[in-house]
């Protein structure tokens, strides 16, 4: 009981400071603009951060699924549940440095948010584990969209920290580093890709790629870099599932008893 209401205090404060940095109550900026201040060639359209919105909706199906009496002794409560927790410290504090311009600091934090959301993904070993479909939705799902995202905002903060910083590039054009950095999450993605069959974090992934085209339009290299990374995970993803469909099929049935 101890950890269900304090999974639900940490979604709701979580929430809270991230609607607070979104209206600009936190330091007089809102979390866009911050963004756009330190923009990048890897910055994608205000759109898709929208999709901070799917993912606490999702949380919020997470931290309500979990605190429902017929989920009492699952086993993802005690996989997950104090990660989860560090997870929302991280997210939290990640946010007030972000607002408040510590651009550098931020680095490290979102990368501890990183590891704890790689953390839960393998500790609930999703994309592999056989559970019932409504676990999968409300406790799988959820942290396969955060990961996805969160993947994509680690190297989005490292850009952004660097520009705070002059960063010259080491002579290499911001064009370059920025095709370089789309290759390095198409490489991430197919890892999960073949390794996972995870649709949701793929979905992700192509989401905010798209949304990078979007946005650089004026750098061509850029678009075509990423809309090809978009379709190479998409149709990696569709081969992935067919083959373990396949794999399925050929495999022996166990008789009735």
């Amino acid at each position: 009981m101890l950890l269900k209401g304090a999974n639900i205090a940490a979604f709701v404060v979580t929430l809270i400071v991230n609607s607070a940095a979104g209206i600009g109550l936190l330091n007089g900026i809102s979390t866009g603009a911050v963004s756009d201040k330190y923009a990048t060639l890897i910055t994608p359209a205000g759109y898709v951060f929208s999709i901070w919105s799917v993912i606490y909706i999702l949380l919020f199906v997470f931290v309500v699924y979990q605190a429902l009496p017929s989920q009492n002794g699952k086993m993802f409560h005690q996989k997950i549940s104090v990660l989860f927790l560090l997870s929302s410290i991280f997210n939290i504090l990640w946010i007030f440095l972000w607002q408040y311009e510590f651009i550098t600091l931020s680095v490290p934090v979102i990368f501890a948010l990183l590891a704890s959301l790689i953390a839960i993904y393998l500790r609930l070993n999703i994309g592999r584990s056989n559970v019932p479909m409504r676990e999968r939705l409300c406790v799988h799902l959820p942290f396969s969209v955060y990961l996805g995202w969160i993947t994509i905002a680690s190297i989005a903060d490292v850009a952004a920290a660097l520009v705070s910083v002059n960063w010259d590039g080491f002579g290499i054009s911001n064009e370059a580093w920025a095709i370089l950095v789309v290759i390095v999450a198409l490489i991430i993605t197919l890892l999960v890709t073949f390794t996972r069959r995870d649709i949701a974090y793929d979905l992700v992934i192509i989401w905010a790629l798209v949304g990078i085209a979007v946005k650089q339009s004026a750098y061509q290299n850029i678009v075509y870099t990423t809309e090809i990374s978009a379709v190479i995970i998409a149709i990696s993803l569709v081969l992935a599932i067919l083959a373990t469909r396949s794999r399925s099929a050929k495999s022996p049935q166990t008789p009735p008893d």
